[in-house]
């Protein structure tokens, strides 16, 4: 309603009693409301006064301590990360003296701090406890000899000798041929037209090597050692290689000079095929260390690869630590190495017809049964006997553990037994987002690369088989520090296995026993002759002389 008087206008707006009655009852009235005729207090009016306030504001300061004391308890929590997939790891257990030299360089505590979302989650526990790297970090210090020999080769004639090699096999395997060429390379003083990566007559995979790994980060790490070319310069293209089409077993440096240099010499290229298990395991310190440089440093996959992969870690990593798996219950694998799936007699008849038909497929010891294979530590442990053996280790049922490897023979059937004690089982197929892993089809290196990421950043990683990959991964994570790796002991463990008369708890204090020892420690190669560098860097690759780790 609106009112004109004297040339003024004077408006008027309906408020509900309750707004002015607690406008009057509050210190925003003076600032409302016109202040009426002050009236002498009734004393006994008083207390009846008080009783007519709203409940609303007899509530607020309750709300108003509430408020501060949430603030209080928020400025209390550890900060929100932006990357929470950072791992903090705690290297001495609060048990343990603070002055001990010896001490300080382990990682032996059982406390784990995780990124996970919203911040870091600390996970306690025996199963996650690090192995103490007793103060081993990377060193490859080269000689004076060595790196005068590469600047000679580098201001002679090496860029007139190029080394083509053909590697073949899974990406693992692949993987190993690369670094002997590299170091072949070396020995010849010779340029490395980038390896061509054989066509698998299994997988029919084409993909070529910048496809799976970083070319130019790998042309530039081994500048100083050996010189990497993508290809023959023209003034070679027409030349006829030597080739050699079937190099010895694990050959010396001296056997490849004699062998190699004056046809390398007087054709200028020289083309290698077959490299698997060709150079010899035990050479110079010098090469051991180029060996490991090669694997651990040069050799780092593609960035679709590496950025696809460390997502993967990230939301395993997401709730807490995680445990990797390697299975091997491929058909395959079954049939080569000779043994049982034992998932059921037809299964077995199948793979035993199977082997009868491809003999070749065998790798070795033909003259052995399946039950004398299996005694001796030759056969993939199966389903069954890796979850036996986890859950006698430690590992809690609500633990997140990621699998990689093929298709199990007997299908999903096959993982059962995992899955009914640890729930929580996952690969790459379950954790991608559908249209992540869909560029990636058919190219089985470039998936395998993806496991060997995931699997090489776990928390605590097993094989249920030796191989490539396994043997890959655990000189891995001794290099970056030592981290968990679990070496099933299998030619100890079987007889248990079959032991059905030990009780639960007998038979998980023998597994604890029998792998004190294999969970990750530094093991020096010096006992090991013939065991390649890569899978135990220590001493020929890490040396003593710092308590902390160092992560490359």
């Amino acid at each position: 309603m609106a009112e004109i008087s004297k040339g003024r206008k004077t408006s008027y707006i309906a408020v509900p009693s309750e707004i002015i009655c607690t406008l009057s009852s509050s210190p925003l009235k003076s600032q409302f409301l016109p202040s009426p005729p002050k009236k002498a207090a009734r004393p006994g009016r008083r207390l009846l006064g008080f009783a007519r306030i709203p409940s609303r504001l007899l509530l607020l300061p309750l709300f108003l301590f509430a408020c501060v004391g949430t603030l209080f308890v928020g400025l209390q929590l550890d900060p929100i990360l932006p990357c929470p997939h950072l791992v903090r790891r705690r290297l001495t257990s609060s048990s343990e003296p603070a002055d001990s030299s010896s001490s300080s360089s382990s990682s032996t505590s059982a406390v784990l701090a995780v990124g996970g979302v919203g911040g870091m989650v600390e996970v306690r526990g025996e199963f996650w406890r690090q192995p103490d790297g007793m103060g081993y970090v990377p060193c490859l210090n080269f000689s004076e000899k060595y790196r005068a020999e590469g600047e000679a080769a580098a201001s002679s004639g090496r860029r007139k000798k190029y080394l083509i090699v053909v590697v073949s096999g899974g990406l693992n395997q692949q993987r190993n041929q690369i670094v002997d060429a590299v170091v072949i390379a070396r020995i010849l003083g010779a340029a490395l037209v980038v390896p061509v990566l054989q066509v698998n007559v299994i997988w029919g995979d084409e993909s070529e090597f910048s496809d799976v790994f970083d070319l130019e980060h790998f042309k530039r790490v081994l500048a100083d050692d050996v010189k990497i070319v993508s290809s023959l310069p023209s003034t070679h293209i027409m030349t006829r290689p030597v080739q050699e089409k079937q190099t010895p077993l694990h050959v010396s440096p001296a056997w490849i000079r004699s062998r190699y240099m004056k046809r390398l010499n007087r054709e200028g290229v020289l083309l290698l095929r077959g490299l698997d298990s060709r150079l010899s395991k035990d050479l110079p310190p010098d090469l051991q260390k180029l060996r490991c440089k090669v694997a651990f440093q040069a050799l780092r996959f593609a960035a679709p690869i590496q950025e696809l992969g460390d997502k993967l870690v990230m939301r395993m990593r997401s709730k807490g630590p995680y445990l990797a798996l390697h299975l091997r219950l491929e058909k395959d694998v079954w049939v080569r190495t000779g043994c049982f799936p034992g998932l059921s007699r037809k299964s077995d008849e199948i793979i035993q017809q199977e082997r009868k038909l491809k003999p070749k497929l065998l790798t070795g010891r033909s003259n052995m049964t399946h039950h004398e294979r299996k005694l001796a530590g030759l056969c993939p442990l199966t389903a069954v006997e890796v979850t036996r053996l986890l859950k006698a280790l430690g590992a809690p049922r609500d633990a997140r553990i990621y699998w990689a490897g093929g298709e199990p023979f007997g299908g999903r059937e096959a993982l059962l037994p995992l899955t009914k004690e640890f729930p929580n089982l996952l690969n790459k197929a379950s954790i991608a987002l559908p249209d992540e892993l869909e560029p990636f089809a058919g190219k089985a290196s470039i998936l395998a690369a993806i496991d060997y990421i995931v699997c090489e950043q776990s928390d605590v990683f097993m094989p249920s088989h030796g191989g490539n990959m396994g043997h890959l991964i655990q000189g891995s994570r001794a290099f970056a520090g030592h981290k968990k790796f679990i070496t099933p002991n299998k030619r100890q463990t079987i007889q248990y296995f079959m032991d059905n008369s030990l009780s639960e708890s007998e038979f998980d204090r023998i597994m604890k026993e029998l792998h004190r020892g294999a969970l990750g420690q530094p093991e020096p190669r010096i006992d090991k002759a013939g065991k390649d560098v890569t899978a135990f860097p220590v001493p020929g690759c890490m040396c003593q002389g710092t308590s902390k780790r160092s992560i490359l």
